[in-house]
């Protein structure tokens, strides 16, 4: 029997009594697409930050590939292979969009290795490949403090793929963005897939479809329904809560 890249077995995340994370379970497959949506306040970002490490759970285990992480740091399990990118952009403003994807790729952070010529070439060589996938070629030597908002975006979700993590969890990346940028980021982020697997956390249904993928709709903290878009969009609880149409 195979063991699921990721999963959530009765999550509780208690912060002086309110449950952000109610006995949560969830299972993510390697190179899959999972879409979290749900109202302010269901508990999604507080689900990303119990996997990456930055709240433990008062109850529960998360396991990657069979091997509880709920107490390792944030550092270690970045180290196994699951990375965040945040609502706000954390592009580091004063260097360009290729020195930021290098820095990202740099696989060995020793202070040693900052004297490795075949290290920084392999980072170059690296984050020259992403450049081109994030559609930010012509940008390449632009400090990244002068990108517009999308091209923020789209570099930092750079930034995350350099680190070849296998599970990469985007909060919210097209916060900020207008229909047309929403498209090409849906674009870029079905092009991750296989390679990786991908949890997005978002509000806009329209770039929820168009990235296809399972659907999990939180309220309250618990699990509330799961399946395709469609199957989300006629169920009449979700339609109640989430969507605001009561029946």
């Amino acid at each position: 029997m195979t063991v699921p890249m990721l999963q959530l077995e009765n999550v509780v995340v208690d912060f002086d009594g309110f449950k952000a994370i109610d006995d949560l379970s969830l299972t993510i497959e390697s190179g899959s697409m999972t879409v979290v949506i749900g109202p302010n306040g269901a508990g999604k970002s507080t689900m990303c930050d119990s996997i990456i490490g930055r709240v433990r759970p008062a109850s529960g285990r998360v396991l990657f590939h069979g091997a509880e992480i709920q107490a390792e740091s944030e550092h270690a399990i970045v180290g196994r292979g699951i990375c965040r990118k945040f609502q706000t952009p954390g592009v580091l403003v004063a260097l360009s969009v290729i020195d930021n994807l290098a820095i990202a790729a740099t696989r060995d952070r020793n202070w040693w290795a900052c004297f490795s010529r075949k290290g920084e070439a392999e980072a170059r060589a690296r984050a020259e490949e992403i450049l081109e996938q994030i559609g930010l070629t012509d940008r390449r030597d632009t400090l990244a403090g002068n990108l517009s908002h999308g091209e923020k975006q789209w570099l930092e979700i750079g930034m995350v793929v350099a680190t070849d993590a296998e599970l990469l969890l985007l909060d919210e990346p097209t916060a900020g963005m207008g229909a047309s940028e929403s498209s090409q980021t849906a674009t870029l982020v079905r092009s991750l897939l296989g390679k990786h697997a991908v949890l997005v956390i978002d509000h806009d249904i329209d770039f929820v479809s168009q990235l296809g993928g399972h659907v999990v709709v939180l309220h309250q903290g618990r699990l509330l329904r799961e399946g395709t878009l469609e199957q989300i969009r006629a169920d009449e609880e979700v339609a109640a809560i989430y969507l605001g149409r009561a029946k």
